[in-house]
């Protein structure tokens, strides 16, 4: 650094020189053009083309088909003006800029027929200029420096990760044969507990079903002697008659058929009346859900819509007279009609939903008595066989994700030193003025709308894309979500050295490929050259 302003001195002197030379020379050309414009009888265009006396360059006329003859004037179309800028960097501006009256090269010497006057503004620019590199060579350095660190945490990492994977295997190889041994414990508590348990439930539903019995024949008997008025212990047709809940039809009155519904078909032929066994057996399960205690609350029947035309028992009166009614009703009574017939053949009394009576879950769903001691102390032999096993299966389980996540690691590309594996794990955003993009290498690239909404994919990692001489300078990240009526979304990521790690910018360079800016140290592997005092430049 201290040895600069010396390097500056003398690339001024050398500048300043050649400045001279041009201005006592041929005017526009540049240093390393000098040969060609030696003083002489003729001079020959650079192109070859042809050969002109030498008075002719730069006498503001176009002589050469290249403009070789006119670098320092503006009359050829396509000519150049080369800008010394002695103390700053040289350039090459179009020749139709020349006395343009604008001061193009910051020495003015573009401008030399003093229309304007141009200061000379190369000395300070240069100073700037080489303030700006000093400055930049110290981030490039200081990136550079990161860069070695994050090879030394990322080769770290790495070595770590490989033992704690040997251990890993090991352990898991320990658990594995403990799991396993458990797993028999367990299974074969379990044997014991189903096999109890089993036997415990057969007991309870064998008792239940006795309980249930014993309760349905403890309400038919309470409904029977309701329906014996006559306290003679049998219930006839004729009481059944007087429980208008047996209204099969709703038109307000039980009919003599309605009450013969009630009864077993076959058991009709030779009784009307039927004592409680047969009531039980034959009866209660056919109107349980239709009969009502007295006192409880009623549901009146709807009117009725339709007559039911009930059959006629086999033997009785007055069969032929319905002939005459059939076809009168509608299509939708006789179907009605129909079905209430097949009902009352199966010996089934059609169901009225505003007749039926809320059966209670506790009716049935009785619950089921504590286990026996022996079964509880199997079931707590399982519980026990259950929680160990659980807790080793657990623990392989962790391991095993542990050494599936290590796997996967192993498997990306983390540059040639593991400088990349700093960026692992972690996720830069960068804002417009309308989405919010993130990037987490070597995961995904994303954008979300500023105001919510939910995360766009533009991609997951696929590759490194950079040049052969330069893989690691670009990332791609493919497969992101589908443009409407186009190609899936995807990012390319341009890595450029930096001091920090920083999203820099994003931009969609075609219809859903973006193009994201990212500086890293991760990409600042060669050693910063310093910077030199840059005074005169070949042309560009």
């Amino acid at each position: 650094m201290r040895d600069y302003p010396q390097f500056y001195l003398f690339g001024l002197f050398v500048g300043l020189m050649a400045s001279v030379e041009s201005r006592d020379g041929v005017r526009g050309i540049s240093p390393n053009q000098e040969p060609f414009y030696r003083q002489a009888k003729d001079f020959r265009c650079l192109d070859g083309s042809q050969i002109i006396p030498y008075d002719r360059v730069n006498d503001d006329y176009c002589d050469c088909g290249d403009s070789s003859d006119e670098p320092g004037t503006s009359a050829c179309p396509n000519g150049s003006f080369h800008c010394t800028n002695a103390g700053y960097k040289s350039y090459v501006i179009p020749s139709s800029r020349v006395n343009d009256g604008i001061c193009d090269c910051c020495d003015g010497a573009d401008e030399y027929s003093h229309r304007v006057t141009c200061g000379n503004l190369c000395v300070e620019l240069g100073q700037q200029m080489r303030e700006e590199a000093v400055k930049q060579h110290q981030l490039l350095l200081e990136g550079h420096k990161v860069y070695g660190e994050y090879c030394v945490r990322g080769q770290q990492a790495i070595t770590e990760k490989q033992a704690r994977l040997v251990d890993l295997e090991k352990e898991r190889d320990g658990i594995e044969a403990k799991r396993a041994a458990l797993e028999a414990v367990k299974n074969e508590a379990e044997k014991s507990e189903k096999e109890a348990k089993d036997v415990h439930r057969q007991q309870w539903e064998a008792q239940k079903a006795k309980l249930m019995e014993e309760k349905k024949k403890v309400t038919a008997l309470e409904a029977f002697k309701e329906l014996d008025t006559d306290q003679n212990d049998l219930v006839s047709i004729q009481e059944i008659q007087s429980h208008a809940e047996f209204d099969i039809d709703s038109n307000g009155e039980v009919s003599l058929d309605e009450a013969k519904i009630i009864f077993n078909q076959e058991y009709l032929e030779e009784h009307d009346e039927i004592d409680f066994d047969d009531f039980l057996a034959k009866v209660w399960d056919n109107i349980n859900q239709i009969y009502r205690k007295p006192g409880s609350e009623r549901v009146e029947p709807p009117e009725a819509k339709e007559e039911l035309t009930t059959p006629t028992p086999e033997g009785s009166d007055g069969g032929g007279d319905d002939d005459d009614d059939e076809g009168e009703g509608s299509d939708e009574g006789e179907g009605n009609e129909d079905e209430e017939d097949d009902d009352k053949e199966d010996g089934q009394i059609p169901r009225h939903d505003d007749n039926k009576k809320e059966v209670k879950p506790e009716d049935h769903d009785l619950p089921m008595p504590d286990y026996d001691e022996p079964t509880k102390r199997l079931i707590e032999v399982a519980d026990a066989a259950r929680s160990e096993f659980n807790s080793a299966d657990s623990k392989y389980r962790s391991v095993e994700n542990e050494i599936s996540e290590i796997k996967k690691l192993f498997e990306f590309d983390l540059g040639p030193n593991k400088e990349f594996f700093a960026l692992k794990g972690q996720c830069f955003d960068f804002t417009d003025r309308e989405y919010v993009y993130s990037l987490c290498p070597f995961e995904r690239a994303s954008q979300r709308s500023k105001h919510g909404g939910s995360e766009t994919s533009l991609g997951t990692w696929g590759l490194w894309s950079g040049p052969s001489d330069s893989k690691y300078s670009a990332m791609k990240y493919e497969r992101g979500q589908n443009c409407w009526n186009g190609p899936d979304r995807s990012a390319n990521v341009v890595l450029q050295c930096g001091m920090s790690n920083e999203l820099l910018s994003v931009s969609e360079p075609n219809r859903c490929e973006y193009r994201f800016v990212f500086n890293t140290p991760a990409v600042c592997s060669q050693q910063p050259e310093p910077p030199q005092p840059h005074f005169i430049h070949e042309d560009l």
